[in-house]
């Protein structure tokens, strides 16, 4: 969830607030709840590690999506693209990913692909396509816990680029480490790559 969306939805909870009803003063209203954080990253987890993407070959789903709904459109997205893998007899070589290439305050536009070893050789549903991810340099980071608390993560790779000076290309990668399907929001475990001119 972006900051702005964050405090819209503040503004939004605050406005709600009743006006005394029948001469009874209400009870003042609990205090909003703070921003999902980033739980604090691991020993050893790293941060802004220089690395060489390869290129994969992906099955993938384009689409769009707003902030507020991306977690779950994401994973409708993987389920789409892994039940067109079974009725291929495929199966994934590698984590799933998502290619994010144009982002807003509201919404953004994505690739969610599953890399696999052979490209599929019947047709694939419609929206569904087979295509290469990423390459070249990037710097690693590792988000650990819920979509939403991803604000965090993205505020302190902001953070770091411009404390390195580097200029990202315009898009970012993720890998979910943890299956994003079964896996309980709070304990995900996902490298996100931002590749770099």
């Amino acid at each position: 969830m972006s900051v702005a969306r964050l405090a819209a939805l503040v503004l939004i909870v605050t406005s709600f607030i009743a006006a005394p009803q029948d001469g009874f003063a209400q009870p003042a209203p609990a205090p909003a709840p703070p921003p999902a954080q980033a739980p604090a990253p691991k020993p050893g987890d790293p941060f802004g590690e220089e690395v060489t993407l390869a290129a994969k070959t992906i099955v993938y789903s384009k689409g769009s999506a707003n902030w507020d709904s991306a977690f779950d459109t994401l994973v409708d997205s993987f389920k789409k693209i892994y039940d067109a893998l079974d009725k291929q007899g495929l199966k994934g070589s590698g984590p799933p990913m998502t290619i994010y290439t144009a982002t807003d305050d509201t919404g953004f536009e994505y690739q969610a692909g599953v890399p696999v070893a052979a490209e599929p050789k019947g047709p694939l549903p419609e929206g569904i396509a087979t295509g290469k991810s990423p390459e070249g340099r990037a710097l690693k980071f590792i988000h650990r816990g819920s979509y939403d608390a991803m604000d965090s993560t993205y505020e302190a790779i902001t953070n770091h680029l411009d404390e390195k000076r580097l200029e990202a290309r315009d898009l970012f990668v993720e890998y979910y480490v943890t299956d994003p399907l079964t896996t309980p929001e709070d304990n995900l475990v996902i490298e996100v790559y931002v590749p770099v001119k």
